[in-house]
């Protein structure tokens, strides 16, 4: 089970530097800035710095061979997933997943190549063949064994302490060892993060979790449901407790990482885990949306629940969660539709200050992704194509399938009813 303990207890003096790290980090990530007037003369579209999409997978042979490379393919996953039955496999396809991050150690890989899904495993499983692309290090080191290289006692758990002595951090010890134990063949390794990179980290510590260990990154802050994030990102990252829980949280953690990962020159995917465990399922597709347009290259799933809702081990499996599961097969629907569009670079779109928005372009067409800016209240928001987008002003809703009405200077008005709501436009010059 997924240990959600926090690392020990840093110095006083280790505290006030991750404070005055978190205080530099908000001046860089400001709320957005009150809304105004651009016209659509002085826009333009920059193409903003990425990993390559699918030709990223390009150096692992088995990623190529199961179809990381096709432009159709959107890694869509479940973390720690138990698969000893065909339909087991084939009801987790059926939701739109196609990888699984780790397994039980029960499980069975056969059921996984008959539903053509993926898997990446801490370590080769029994039978174990062309569905295993990828190898797993510890999830969210950086929380349970915290910033440090101290040494590591083996454990996992609070009990025995995992660093030695106990009250030291032993993260990156951990991550360096288990590293060590992976097969050195030509898979690629995947890492998941938390907290400890996004809220209590410098810089500087951040960096060496993102880049030294893994070539696949994942982010795992749970905005909506963890119950000691918005005291934790008011005191380490001076976010105020009302624009806390809010789906664009998990795009703004996305780009906390993405950042990290730039600084050495060599960009990696980043996926956006999402715990679905007190969820509704307008907050699923919100958080997955959100991840999405600020460039997670992957969605990851933590189905487990501890309750009281829906105590589970599998929410997507069990009966109490059908209305979770429903919501994660229509977000899930929607990447698979539009795969080939997120696997192409992406555009800075400086036309709606207090709107977060993505701009593709595939086949003639541009693509605009758009969802309420951090803090940003519900209700209309005037947007403006810019003139090098579209002259012709064709613009149709890509969820509702209608046409878009825009006035002579190329504006329309868009309306979010929710902070988790979201449009997908597609412009044709």
């Amino acid at each position: 089970m997924r240990l959600l303990t926090l690392a020990k207890a840093g110095t006083v003096v280790m505290a006030a530097v991750v404070a005055v790290a978190g205080f530099t980090w908000l001046r860089a990530h400001p709320a957005a800035p009150a809304p105004g007037s651009m016209t659509a003369a002085t826009m333009s579209l920059r193409p903003i710095p990425w990993e390559g999409g699918p030709a990223a997978y390009d150096a692992w042979p088995e990623a190529v061979s199961a179809g990381w490379t096709k432009p159709s393919f959107f890694p869509v996953g479940l973390w720690f997933a138990t698969v000893r039955r065909d339909d087991q496999a084939a009801t987790d396809r059926s939701m739109g997943i196609n990888t699984y991050v780790e397994l039980t150690a029960d499980s069975r890989p056969e059921p996984l190549r008959k539903a053509g899904m993926s898997a990446l495993t801490a370590k080769r499983l029994p039978g174990a063949g062309a569905e295993t692309v990828g190898w797993t290090l510890a999830d969210k080191a950086d929380v349970w064994a915290g910033i440090g290289d101290a040494d590591w006692t083996g454990s996992v758990a609070a009990s025995p302490p995992p660093c030695k002595p106990a009250l030291l951090a032993c993260g990156y010890t951990v991550m360096q060892t288990l590293a060590g134990r992976l097969p050195g063949d030509s898979r690629p390794r995947y890492a998941a993060f938390g907290k400890g990179v996004t809220h209590w980290a410098t810089d500087q510590q951040g960096l060496k979790f993102v880049n030294d260990y893994a070539d696949l990154v994942g982010v795992d802050v749970s905005w909506y449901n963890d119950p000691n994030i918005c005291a934790e990102a008011t005191r380490w990252r001076q976010l105020p407790a009302a624009q806390c829980r809010l789906a664009a949280n998990y795009g703004e953690t996305v780009d906390r990482v993405r950042e990290l990962d730039a600084a050495d020159g060599r960009r990696k995917p980043v996926f956006a885990v999402i715990s679905l465990a007190g969820l509704t399922p307008p907050q699923v597709g919100g958080a997955v949306m959100s991840s999405l347009i600020h460039g997670a290259r992957g969605i990851v799933y933590d189905a487990h629940d501890p309750g009281p809702r829906c105590k589970s081990g599998n929410l997507l499996r069990s009966a109490c969660g059908q209305a979770i599961r429903k919501a994660v097969t229509d977000i899930d629907g929607l990447i698979e539709r539009f795969a080939p569009i997120l696997n192409t670079q992406s555009y800075a779109y400086d036309f709606a200050p207090d709107l977060d928005t993505m701009v593709k372009r595939h086949d003639g067409s541009f693509y605009l992704f758009a969802m309420l800016g951090r803090g940003r209240p519900a209700g209309a928001y005037p947007l403006t194509v810019p003139a090098n987008l579209s002259k012709s002003g064709r613009i149709e809703d890509l969820l509702t399938r209608r046409p878009i009405e825009v006035d002579r200077e190329g504006r329309f008005t868009a309306t979010f009813e929710a902070e988790h709501a979201y449009h997908v436009y597609r412009i044709t010059p």
